[in-house]
């Protein structure tokens, strides 16, 4: 089965090719193309991500990105069409299944169209990964992004429920929010990743929220704070050691929080996923953890870690199977 597969839940317009067989139980992907064009540049200016902007950069984009795909790909014809309706910015969101409903209804009038949800992307972006042999469940799945914070158990590629999630900030937020205070461009994520490695984590004790509290949920907000006043109380503390100080903060909360669940509920495999998965120091944080745990570690690889159209390709497909509807309507605030 070909699936074509169309992201804009934020500020990557993302399409996508995949050659999928096999059941829910043994798929087997294939990812033919995946294209993305970022709106990094855009909206730097703006230190964040403004939704009428990423409307009008997704209008402009998706038949760009679609002539690339339709041109390299001389056999396009998709036998599924899927497209992410939420959760994410409704004016995205809704660039990307009004060109889904065009482009079907234009060159592929018989071919079903679904409509995706983006966190199942993020769980299913583990099967693009070059891993071998079967997954071993159950597992732990933690889903991190600027959006969401959530911690999972699943059983199958099919059976799955929720730990816990964040009452307040995503992790992925905290460190967006912890850029500004550092007056540190925008993506803020990847630049305090890269000046906490020049840092000592060990400098200041920031505190780990909810780390010891009984529930899976996760707060984040606090910590935020705490960057916060220390840099008003403590001006001239060297930024680098307050980014190390933040990460060592918010990776020891996921972890600690992963490895409880591990243990509870006897998982055989941790996953994680989500733009926040692209931290290094948090990959290797859950890697160790889970050797010690004596549990298998897996991770996309990173182009798979932020949005992209190749993991909603895979999540489409398994909504077909299961013939799960997601209405094909915007929808900011649908969860697993």
């Amino acid at each position: 089965m070909k699936v074509l597969a169309i992201e804009t839940s934020c500020d990557e317009t993302a399409l996508a090719l995949l050659e999928v067989r096999g059941s829910v139980r043994t798929p087997h992907i294939r990812v033919r193309k995946n294209l993305v064009s970022s709106q990094i540049a855009i909206h730097a200016p703006f230190g964040g991500v403004v939704p009428n902007l990423a409307k009008r950069e997704h209008l402009k984009n998706l038949p760009i990105l679609y002539q690339q795909l339709a041109k390299k790909e001389s056999e396009l014809k998709p036998d599924l069409i899927t497209v992410t309706v939420g959760p994410g910015l409704e004016p995205a969101l809704w660039t990307g299944i009004e060109f889904a409903k065009k482009i079907r209804k234009e060159h592929f009038p018989k071919t079903p169209l679904v409509g995706t949800n983006h966190l199942e992307g993020h769980f299913y972006s583990f099967l693009l990964t070059a891993r071998n042999g079967p997954i071993r469940w159950p597992a732990i799945a933690l889903i991190v992004s600027g959006g969401h914070t959530i911690l999972m158990r699943a059983e199958s590629f099919t059976k799955w429920r929720m730990l816990g999630e964040t009452r307040d900030d995503a992790v992925g937020e905290a460190f967006d929010k912890v850029a500004r205070i550092l007056n540190l461009p925008y993506p803020g994520g990847p630049e305090v990743e890269k000046l906490a490695a020049q840092g000592n984590p060990d400098v200041i004790a920031f505190p780990r929220p909810m780390v010891h509290d009984k529930s899976y949920d996760f707060s984040f907000s606090g910590l935020k704070t705490s960057v916060l006043y220390h840099m008003r109380d403590n001006p001239r503390s060297l930024k680098a050691d307050v980014a190390a100080s933040f990460q060592a903060a918010a990776i020891d909360v996921l972890a600690a929080k992963t490895a409880r669940a591990a243990r509870e509920f006897g998982a055989r495999t941790v996953l994680l996923s989500g733009g926040v998965a692209a931290n290094k120091a948090l990959r290797k944080k859950l890697s160790v953890m889970s050797r010690k745990l004596s549990v298998a570690f897996i991770a996309p690889p990173f182009r798979y870690n932020t949005d992209n159209a190749a993991m909603i390709g895979v999540a489409g497909y398994f909504a077909h199977l299961r013939k799960k509807r997601f209405p094909l309507r915007a929808n900011g605030t649908l969860s697993v």
